[in-house]
């Protein structure tokens, strides 16, 4: 079931976009502003509204780690904002000063893509903030671009309706010509890839002008060809199809339509779940949280909507939530803040909460005597129990013992933003690096694969074209930030 939990009014004009990072929600809007909002209880942060734009904002999106806001304007310039104080830390002017109508960072952040009125394309090197490449398809408007989750190609979609795929040196690989009759209107691809018969493969979507929304197969072989095959037509709207958004595990999808509606799909079967009736105008943008159960919809009324899905997408009628209960109170969230991070990472309150799950509350106080945290908790022994926290039972002891090894053997970083966990381990990173497949690993378990995997990706199978690796700072910082909040 799917709930409205909130409707945030802010804007005094059409909502173009809407964007997600693990704690913040962007939108932008054509009275030049971006407002920023708190994904906790949905209050606009003290540095919202952001204005450096001279004309409509189109598109924003958040870097992988939510340390950076990219916004693309009218004014022919995509402006890259800092979330943590609201300033400007680059304005990057588009070659020949067209409308810039979309931009889009790879999932590792190492670049940023722009598309023009005219057709042109910038590929941007984001950490240095420089031009690496440029492109361009003649005769059209670029309107929507979304790189692949290996981050080393994008695909972009304009007003001739084709969907070009692009590599990192702007060689146009495929060109898939009439995939919306007046034009594309918006794409994305899935999280996930797939590998099969020596072919990586991605999910992308599509919508249009043509009313449709279209999910496609988007195949690379070891080779380097590329092709891409339509699955699914999905005709649940009866207008243009202005937006789309795959969930962040891929399974739903998610569309809005000059009908006025928002439309829910199973993105497997292709099956609709849901339309949704609550804008009184065009619904020009969707987003799902990369966190949470939650995503957003703006309209040309000026509005963006909440929605809340509370059991999965089952089907089955569940109860919806007030907007005051929709996410957990600073209390719940220390309360559960012992289940989301590695146990070395524990505070001695985090040690009290499992002692307490566990059945061992008799212990609670005798560990915070003893300032037991985390660390300490996994390095226990026989002889510590008894000789430091005196702990005479035999049996006691073992159990205790008992319980620290099933934690360790089956710690999972359940709550952790994905990309903060390392894909081989997953766990999470303390020395991020970036590989040539576009990944960010823990340096010693990439390092490890490396070594013993024949320089194959762990990601896409393909062989990695140099065993460089690339320190990730700012995914680092992230993480750092993370860890301090929680």
């Amino acid at each position: 079931m799917v709930s409205l939990i909130c409707t945030l009014q802010d804007h005094c004009d059409d909502v173009n976009w809407c964007a997600f990072s693990p704690t913040l929600l962007a939108t932008c809007s054509a009275d030049k502003t971006l407002r920023i909002y708190n994904t906790r209880d949905f209050s606009e942060v003290p540095y919202s509204p952001l204005s450096g734009h001279g004309y409509g904002v189109h598109c924003c999106c958040f870097s992988a780690c939510g340390q950076y806001l990219a916004s693309c304007s009218t004014d022919g310039s995509t402006v890259v904002w800092s979330t943590d104080t609201g300033e400007i830390e680059a304005v990057l002017e588009h070659p020949g000063r067209n409308p810039v109508r979309v931009c889009a960072f790879s999932p590792n952040s190492s670049h940023l893509v722009s598309g023009a009125s005219d057709g042109t394309l910038g590929l941007w090197d984001f950490h240095t903030k420089t031009l690496h490449r440029t492109g361009a398809v003649n005769d059209t408007t670029m309107v929507a671009c979304s790189f692949t989750p290996c981050g080393q190609m994008f695909v972009t979609g304009s007003t001739y309706g084709d969907l070009r795929l692009w590599d990192l040196d702007m060689n146009q690989l495929h060109a898939e010509k009439n995939t919306h009759d007046l034009g594309v209107t918006c794409c994305c691809f899935g999280p996930n890839i797939l590998s099969d018969s020596g072919r990586v493969q991605f999910r992308l979507a599509s919508c249009g002008q043509d009313s449709t929304l279209k999910i496609w197969t988007v195949s690379r072989s070891n080779t380097g060809s590329c092709k891409m095959q339509l699955l699914h037509t999905l005709t649940g709207q009866s207008a243009p199809v202005l937006s789309c958004a795959f969930s962040a595990d891929g399974q739903l999808l998610v569309s809005g339509s000059v009908d006025k509606t928002v439309t829910v799909y199973d993105a497997s079967q292709g099956t609709l779940l849901y339309t949704l009736n609550q804008h009184e105008r065009y619904v020009t943008a969707c987003a799902f949280s990369p966190s949470t159960p939650l995503f957003a919809t703006g309209s040309m009324d000026k509005t963006v909507n909440i929605w809340r899905l509370e059991d999965g997408h089952s089907g089955h009628e569940g109860k919806s939530l007030p907007v005051e209960t929709a996410t957990l109170s600073c209390e719940g969230r220390k309360l559960l803040c012992h289940s989301r991070l590695l146990v070395s990472d524990w505070s001695e309150e985090d040690v009290g909460a499992w002692l307490c799950e566990e059945g061992l509350q008799a212990l609670v106080e005798n560990f915070k005597a003893n300032n037991i945290d985390g660390a300490e908790l996994v390095s226990l022994t026989k002889e510590t129990l008894a000789s430091e926290l005196n702990i005479e039972s035999v049996g006691l002891r073992s159990k205790v013992l008992r319980k620290v090894e099933e934690l360790k053997a089956g710690c999972v970083c359940t709550g952790v933003p994905d990309e903060y966990l390392c894909p081989i381990t997953r766990e999470l990173m303390k020395d991020p690096v970036i590989a040539a497949d576009g990944y960010s690993y823990e340096r010693e378990a990439i390092e490890s694969w490396i070594a013993t995997k024949n320089r194959s990706s762990p990601m896409t199978n393909l062989p990695l074209q140099t065993t460089l690796l690339t320190p990730n700072r700012t995914l680092k910082m992230a993480i750092g930030r993370w860890r301090t909040s929680q």
